[in-house]
């Protein structure tokens, strides 16, 4: 028997907006674009959310003003990725973003359950190509967080690239921000 290739379709940023635009998606579709694939995001689940309230509360006490920690908020990577982490901190204000989205965060966070695996894999190489040098996962499973730096090329990553520091904080870790070094943030801040 014959069998033959299923035919996929990359998208590009510009393409997606413009089927958001439309009302294709809507925001209880949780869809995200990574690397031109349409990806569906985790469900959020009670202590999901509770992580991510909890997170956003820690951050902007941590950050303070001038700073903005975007919850479930699109980030234009680049021209075949917006993902939307469950937080991105970012300089300014909200109405800085009123035209574009934000494109470099300075610590992006993934709560992961079921995703765990996608945001060690493909999610990490996606924001290690971008030169992200931030990126946190709370690791709901093990009750950890991840904190990944130092993006580095490697061919065999999703992207071609990953993180060549991984540190691995348990409660009562604290942790400081890349941006903020003088702040630490309490493990048990984050956890629900």
């Amino acid at each position: 028997m014959t069998t033959y290739p299923t035919p996929t379709r990359r998208w590009t940023r510009a393409e997606y907006d413009r089927l958001i635009e439309l009302g294709v998606f809507q925001t209880e579709d949780r869809v995200e674009l990574i690397g031109g694939e349409l990806m569906v995001a985790e469900p959020e689940s009670p202590e999901h959310y509770t992580a991510i309230r909890r997170s956003a509360r820690a951050l902007e006490a941590a950050f303070g003003s001038g700073w903005e920690v975007r919850q479930d908020g699109p980030i234009a990577l680049d021209d075949e990725s917006e993902p939307e982490p469950d937080i991105a901190v970012v300089p300014g204000a909200p109405e800085d973003y009123r035209h574009a989205h934000p494109s470099r965060p300075v610590l992006t966070l993934e709560i992961s359950v079921s995703s765990l695996a996608t945001d060690r894999e493909r999610k990490a190489s996606l924001y290690a190509r971008a030169g992200l040098a931030d990126y946190w996962i709370l690791n709901l499973i093990a009750r950890v967080l991840e904190v990944y730096r130092e993006p580095v090329p490697d061919p065999a990553a999703p992207f071609g690239w990953r993180y060549a520091r991984r540190d691995v904080i348990a409660p009562p870790g604290r942790v400081a921000p890349l941006a903020v070094p003088h702040v630490t943030i309490a493990l048990l801040d984050l956890l629900p």
